[in-house]
């Protein structure tokens, strides 16, 4: 309560002090306040369980605001905010916010007016006082409900010159329906402020440094599902260690900490009913009130489910309609309790949920649970029920390799479509050769017809595809390429693929896309469907094969996005569309979306990628790690690619790892090396062992010939290479590999060059091909002298000289290196904070309006501000910031 003539009470002070932004705090664009959906709305919700930082989420919009010169007023509710003393904590917070010691003296006074009173006063005297303001009101469930009707009206009834912020807990209603339905208000919930992987990159990033790289950020990010808690829990214990790969390597440690976390954060603090329920639903993978309901027999499970999915931060995500997820690292824990029921307790809690699940027919699901319960004939009848249309539909590859570990061998003789799931899921993966042990298991029981005969042979050419054996696949696929039975939608999804790919094949990218365009649509049910999906993998390839990467990447990206959300981030089909967005990222010369779509997925790529996605991948590394100055890694990644390919035996990734090898040996012209590789790959050319198919050959014959391209300009030997380089660019115009014919005209033009010959000629059309096509990496990953000549060709007028990449920095450098550029290119290095202050001097504020934004003290700023005068030889503040932006320091408004 106030005190009179000005003077107030503590509490009141510390509720209107705002928290400090933490320095190592990471900012996301796509939360910043000048983003849009929330840039131009004048009311703002958020809400959200415990733990995902809120707080810290509001504070960082504070100096945001502070940094464009609003009035920013911070107050933190209490459960002892009656309407009278909430409407006294924002005349303080104002009053201090905007330095006026006048502000709201009539509500300040002893005894103010109460009710909605003393907020429309409030309301009143902001809308006259001509400042620009925002209000942030944080942990608004605190609020006694009387109060939380006055913001409801204060957000209802605020001014032109108010913004109003608001956190809560999800439990809290505030009555603003009609707010959030008409758009004047947006509420932001738990699933946008959980980190994405991107973000958990960067954060690790900014705490560990080189202590991490991306696949141990990627690992931690799927153990903690980006909950910001956890993250934050997470780092802190990785920190205490020397090892941070190690650390999240063993993953029992940092979970078995992560989980006591948990335990004491939640379970404690449970009442022993929402304890026991949470228990029991545990051994579900996913939760429906109604199915709660059947495993717990509580009768209260709806409304207990809904409280408890808003009080705590156990449930990590909601799908469609009543369904809820529950958090990896709370189920954990929670199964644990489960497990010391009694064996009957738990036998029938599966039992329940069996039963639940076939009704509703979920039928996988219901299978797991009938076997866990001992029901092994019913599981088995449920799995045969469910596990073909898996992996036709959903490419669920995982489950069905579960269940046939799980299966007895005469069980699965007597279940046909059991024996179909398992084919097809072994024929995607390294182990085709099962597969193909399966199908003769299928074609020698009796009654086998047309479309069980068809089914087979799509099975054993798709793992040709796997065996990277084109010349088999096309021998199984044409035959059934126009006589396939037409009445299974999924068939027919199946081979119109295959039709596609095979066009492919022949060097007919364009070809393969009309093939897909021209697709039956079936009905696949949820999502996209899985026989569509290799649709669009198939597209997407083809327009990397033909170099058209940035329709590929536009593709391709929306396609990862929705194969990680429905599959599995590490679903083996995943993985696969991965390396292909990875390549086209890339291409455009982003390093760092290419590393990081590509993080923590090596693994799975290797034991069951299509051969291409994983040269891809590997290759997309490894320039990566070369273009990043760390050329030792990239040629172990190309030897672990050649390794790859000797397990699986696929030697055509043994080929282009070592043709790969040339091409970076003979960047620094190291010819002995070139002619040892070059030396490798003819033996394994000249195994009799290996196909000897027109499709396969023809792919190898020019990776050999861009080899000994490679090779003779390691030595120097400009005219021996014109030759293998026209070889190698008539069988990529023949297979219309668009991208390898850019690089090989490059890089005969830089041959000739070297010749003394004229080659502007065909170095002009390099360039513009590779700028109509978005190829910005090209010339730079072919050979360093080739990009550095492109550029400087560019640079004198020939092309746009931002189009072609130079060799580039590493990822972490990129903006640093930026920086340094741009001053030093005028004589002069700003600090970071010099840059910062004289961003803020742009915006007209005061040297006390850039200490509250820095959260610095006035005297410092005013030591920066000398400083930047200095360095621009200016007397004044405008006089400083025309300089910038004369010398490009700053950006030119307009």
């Amino acid at each position: 309560m106030a005190r009179g003539s000005g003077e107030v009470d503590d509490d009141l002070l510390l509720k209107v002090s705002p928290p400090r932004v933490p320095r190592d705090l990471v900012s996301r664009a796509r939360l910043l306040s000048a983003e849009t959906p929330i840039r131009d709305l004048r009311a703002i919700l958020v809400q959200a369980p415990a733990g995902f930082g809120k707080t810290s989420l509001l504070a960082q919009w504070r100096l945001e605001h502070l940094s464009h010169g609003a009035v920013v007023g911070w107050v933190s509710a209490q459960p002892q905010d009656e309407p009278q003393r909430l409407a006294q904590s924002l005349a303080l917070a104002i009053r201090r916010a905007a330095g006026r010691s006048t502000f709201g003296h009539t509500l300040l006074e002893a005894v103010g007016p109460g009710g909605l009173e003393g907020i429309t006063m409030w309301l009143a005297e902001l809308a006259q006082s001509a400042l620009d303001v925002v209000l942030i009101v944080d942990e608004a469930e605190r609020l006694p409900a009387a109060s939380r009707e006055a913001l409801a009206y204060l957000m209802r009834n605020a001014p032109t010159n108010l913004r109003v912020i608001v956190a809560a807990r999800p439990d809290v209603h505030l009555d603003i329906d009609d707010l959030l339905a008409y758009g004047q208000c947006v509420a932001i919930g738990s699933s946008s402020l959980r980190f994405r992987l991107d973000e958990t990159m960067q954060l690790m990033r900014s705490r560990l440094g080189a202590r991490v790289d991306n696949d141990t950020a990627a690992r931690l990010h799927e153990l903690t599902e980006g909950w910001p808690l956890g993250l934050q829990l997470a780092l802190t214990l990785i920190a205490r260690g020397v090892d941070a790969r190690a650390d999240v390597a063993d993953m029992g440690v940092l979970s078995a900490e992560l989980h006591e976390h948990f335990v004491k954060r939640l379970l404690a603090h449970l009442d022993p009913g929402d304890s026991e329920f949470l228990v029991r639903i545990s051994i579900l993978d996913h939760l429906h009130p109604e199915l709660c309901g059947a495993v717990t027999e509580f009768a209260d499970a709806d409304e207990r489910l809904a409280r408890l999915s808003r009080e705590t931060p156990v449930f990590a995500a909601s799908e469609r309609g009543d369904w809820l997820r529950m958090h990896t690292l709370a189920r954990d824990v929670l199964r644990k309790l489960f497990s010391a029921l009694t064996p009957a307790q738990q036998s029938q809690a599966h039992a329940r949920a069996a039963e639940w699940l076939a009704e509703h027919r979920l039928l996988e699901y219901a299978a797991r649970h009938a076997l866990t319960a001992g029901q092994n004939q019913k599981a088995y009848e449920l799995a045969e029920r469910s596990l073909y249309e898996s992996i036709m539909r959903h490419g669920r590859q995982g489950a069905v390799l579960d269940w046939l570990a799980e299966l007895p061998a005469a069980e699965l003789d007597r279940r046909p479509r059991l024996l179909l799931a398992a084919a097809w899921t072994l024929a995607v993966s390294e182990r085709h050769e099962e597969a193909e042990r399966l199908v003769a298991r299928i074609l020698a029981q009796p009654e086998v017809d047309d479309k069980l005969s068809c089914e087979c042979a799509l099975i054993l050419a798709g793992a040709a595809v796997f065996a990277d054996d084109p010349d088999r696949f096309a021998a199984l696929h044409d035959p059934w390429a126009d006589a396939a039975p037409p009445h299974d939608p999924m068939l027919l999804q199946v081979i119109a693929n295959r039709k596609a790919y095979r066009a492919l094949l022949e060097g007919e990218p364009a070809l393969a896309r009309l093939r897909e365009q021209q697709a039956p649509r079936g009905d696949f049910s949820r999502g996209v469907g899985y026989t569509q999906r290799w649709g669009e993998f198939i597209v997407g390839l083809s327009y990397i094969w033909e170099g058209q990467v940035q329709l590929a990447d536009s593709l391709l990206r929306p396609a990862v996005a929705s194969a990680d959300a429905e599959l599995g981030r590490r679903n083996s089909f995943s993985c696969m569309l991965a390396a292909l967005q990875a390549a086209a990222a890339w291409e455009c010369d982003r390093p760092r979306d290419a590393a990081t779509v590509l993080a923590d997925r090596l693994d799975i790529l290797e034991r069951s990628g299509l051969p291409e996605s994983l040269l891809l991948a590997y290759r997309t590394m490894a320039r990566m790690a070369a273009a990043e100055g760390a050329e030792h890694r990239a040629l172990e990644l190309l030897e672990a690619l050649d390794a790859v390919g000797a397990v699986r035996r696929l030697p055509r990734l043994r080929i282009a790892s070592l043709t790969e090898q040339v091409r970076m040996h003979a960047g620094r012209y190291r010819s002995q090396s070139c002619r040892e590789l070059c030396e490798r790959i003819d033996a394994l050319c000249r195994d009799d062992a290996l196909s000897q198919g027109r499709l396969w050959r023809r792919n190898v014959d020019v990776l050999r010939e861009v080899a000994l391209s490679y090779a003779a300009i390691a030595a120097k030997d400009w005219r021996l290479a014109l030759e293998p380089l026209k070889r190698a660019d008539a069988m990529a115009r023949v297979l219309k590999q668009g991208r390898l014919r850019i690089e090989l005209l490059g890089l005969h033009a830089f041959a000739l060059d070297q010749c003394g010959e004229d080659s502007h000629g065909r170095l002009r059309e390099a360039v513009d091909l590779a700028d109509t096509f978005g190829l910005r990496r090209v010339f730079a990953d072919a050979h360093p002298d080739l990009g550095n000549w492109v550029s400087r060709v560019a640079a004198d007028g020939l092309q746009r000289a931002s189009l072609v990449a130079r060799p580039a920095a590493p990822a972490a450098k990129v903006e640093e290196v930026q920086e340094v550029r741009t001053a030093s290119a005028y004589g002069m290095v700003l600090t970071p904070k010099e840059r910062e202050v004289l961003e803020l001097l742009a915006r007209n504020l005061s040297n006390k309006e850039i200490g509250r934004a820095m959260q610095v003290g006035e005297t410092t700023v005013k030591w920066h501000v000398k400083n930047l005068f200095a360095k621009l030889d200016a007397g004044t503040r405008k006089q400083a910031v025309l300089r910038a932006r004369i010398l490009g320091l700053i950006k030119t408004e307009g």
